[in-house]
């Protein structure tokens, strides 16, 4: 009982909004309690004042009344009891589950919310499948605790108290010999909890493995296809499976053996109480009614301790689910925001990096001491081979994480000051791979702009060289693509991302690799609206095809998670280092060997 109302403390935040469905409900179950305790007197009437000709000792009673028309009044009063509870308990169902969906749909939004904050460098190391089985199945954990741990304890407890009552008065001796079972339950509890903890915790690991590998194989179809490993990846899930099935079919076995125990407890609690009151009875010292109605009671004396011991059971498996949501929960975003919000007229957009090291894990460096200042308007172009930290030093720009030494201004002031929300505010991007919507081609274009007119949704797909995508669309942009962008080909999703950065009209423009996917000639056309885009903007391109940063203000060649060469395109192929062997092998041009590192 303490370890479910600890946990109930611990959910009261999302109890806390419906407390007055709360109180109805509470109301209710005190209501059916009190008419599961009168439940079994129309039997008694009917056993001794019906059959056995007791009167029956009621000072209003009509002594005139015959048997017949008692009995009448006990099988009405037996009905209306039954029906009186049914109507209640549908009732107090509907408002018990809808507290319940309530406060997991409150849980989960908080959870999903939670998550977007949390960084890159978090989502980068977790599953996403197990996040989905989090967000998806272990906040229903909560609704478990209410409806199968709260609302039952209350409604079994009320009972509890009334059948004890109304059995101390019928026969003291009697109630405590079926009191002497609860010792034996309590130690049952406490045995099969612990184990019941931990099967419930396997099961829940299994079942997010499960999430994962399917969520994994989805996601590589391709792949997979491509590669025939069809059978190898079916193989791989139904390992999973099975460990997940298995693992609940233990955590079901230890359920029910944890039911079966209470069970035979109970059962030898009303042994006793029959073989005691059976011999009562034939001594002439208790009544058939008396032993008849003391049996009923006593079955719905054990129902609620019953009700009580599965509800600590049930709340062992929930707990397990709801700590899953609140270890993530817990978890400090790693980039805080910071007291300071931009709105768009305030960055000019001019960028101070200063001794920058940053690893997405411990020893595993990926910028070392980079320092580098960037002029309002200036476009930067970011060459290297792979892996030598591009997408990391735009990535730090955004905040999406925060250096793990050195520091970040933009115009003068540390980004860690900033509200990280209002920060990307300032940022247009296009990166890398083309991430789309199942949606319209509007609206994943206007993804950055919701409130863009029609006729901005229209230029921008134009000034992305979609035109031609548009016209052999009957619904233009209105057409719906596929999961993924399933339906486009990996040149069109490029230029769906451009148009949507093309709208969002930020004073910060970042393009991964923007022209990658395209063929020369719609590379050139695209260029040619890049440079009205990138016009007055603080711009950084990221860039294996030279072709695409001949205009921008100064190249930044990184190698080895530092800056190795830095300079105009022309000074760059004349100084005669690593870019200008990247110029002469894309461009079939004689190049020197020499390598100057800048």
């Amino acid at each position: 009982m303490s370890e479910l109302l600890a946990h109930l403390r611990r959910i009261s935040p999302y109890l806390r909004p419906y407390r007055l469905r709360l109180a109805g409900a509470v109301g209710l179950v005190f209501l059916i309690s009190m008419a599961e305790v009168a439940k079994p007197w129309p039997l008694k009437i009917v056993v001794d004042n019906v059959l056995g000709g007791k009167p029956l000792a009621l000072a209003d009673y009509p002594a005139s009344m015959s048997p017949s028309t008692l009995l009448g009044f006990a099988a009405a009063g037996l009905v209306f009891l039954y029906v009186l509870i049914g109507l209640l308990q549908v009732v107090s169902n509907y408002v018990t589950i809808d507290i319940g969906q309530r406060m997991v749909d409150d849980f989960r939004s908080e959870l999903y919310q939670h998550l977007q904050r949390l960084s890159l460098r978090f989502h980068n190391v977790r599953s996403a499948g197990d996040l989905m089985y989090r967000l998806a199945a272990d906040t229903f954990a909560i609704q478990t605790l209410t409806m199968n741990g709260f609302f039952p304890t209350i409604s079994a407890l009320a009972m509890l108290v009334g059948m004890l009552i109304v059995m101390a008065q019928l026969d003291a001796y009697l109630t405590l010999i079926a009191l002497l079972v609860c010792p034996l339950l309590a130690i049952v509890i406490r045995v099969m909890s612990a184990r019941i903890t931990r099967v419930a915790t396997h099961a829940r690991e299994r079942e997010s493995e499960l999430y994962s590998a399917a969520e994994r194989s989805m996601s590589a179809i391709k792949v997979i296809q491509a590669f025939t490993r069809e059978e190898e990846e079916h193989k791989r899930f139904i390992g999973v499976s099975r460990a997940s099935l298995s693992a609940n079919l233990r955590l079901y076995t230890y359920q029910t053996g944890y039911s079966m125990l209470v069970n035979v407890v109970g059962a030898v609690g009303t042994a006793a109480v029959i073989w005691v009151g059976a011999r009562a009875v034939l001594a002439g010292e208790l009544s058939v009614g008396d032993l008849l109605i003391f049996s009923s009671y006593l079955a719905s004396l054990y129902a609620p301790i019953n009700s009580i011991s599965n509800s600590y059971g049930l709340v062992q498996g929930a707990k397990v689910g709801v700590g899953r949501v609140y270890e993530i929960l817990e978890m400090a975003p790693d980039v805080p925001d910071g007291p300071r919000k931009l709105a768009r007229g305030d960055v000019r957009g001019g960028f101070a990096i200063e001794h920058v090291t940053f690893g997405y894990a411990p020893g595993q460096t990926v910028l070392r001491d980079v320092s580098l200042e960037i002029a309002p308007g200036e476009m930067i172009a970011l060459v290297g081979p792979t892996g030598a930290g591009k997408t990391t030093l735009v990535s730090l720009l955004a905040r999406f994480y925060d250096p793990t030494e050195g520091r970040i201004l933009l115009d003068g002031a540390d980004l860690k000051t900033m509200n990280v929300r209002s920060l990307r505010e300032q940022f247009a991007m296009v990166l890398q791979p083309s991430i789309v919507f199942p949606t319209t081609l509007r609206d994943n274009i206007s993804y950055g702009r919701r409130e863009a007119t029609a006729a901005e949704i229209d230029a921008a797909a134009r000034a992305a060289q979609l035109g031609p995508l548009l016209a052999r669309l009957p619904d233009g942009l209105d057409t719906h693509i596929g999961e993924r962008g399933a339906t486009l080909s990996e040149g069109e999703r490029q230029r769906l991302t451009i148009a949507r950065a093309i709208l969002r009209d930020a004073p910060i423009l970042i393009l991964d690799e923007p022209t990658s996917a395209l063929d020369a000639e719609t590379e050139s056309l695209l260029m040619q609206s890049l440079e009205t885009l990138l016009a007055g903007r603080t711009s950084f391109v990221i860039a294996h095809r030279l072709s695409t940063i001949r205009s921008a203000s100064r190249i930044v060649v990184l190698r080895d998670g530092g800056i190795a060469e830095i300079g105009t395109y022309d000074e760059l192929v004349a100084s005669g280092g690593y870019f200008a062997r990247l110029h002469g092998t894309q461009f079939g041009l004689a190049v020197d060997r020499r390598e100057t590192v800048g």
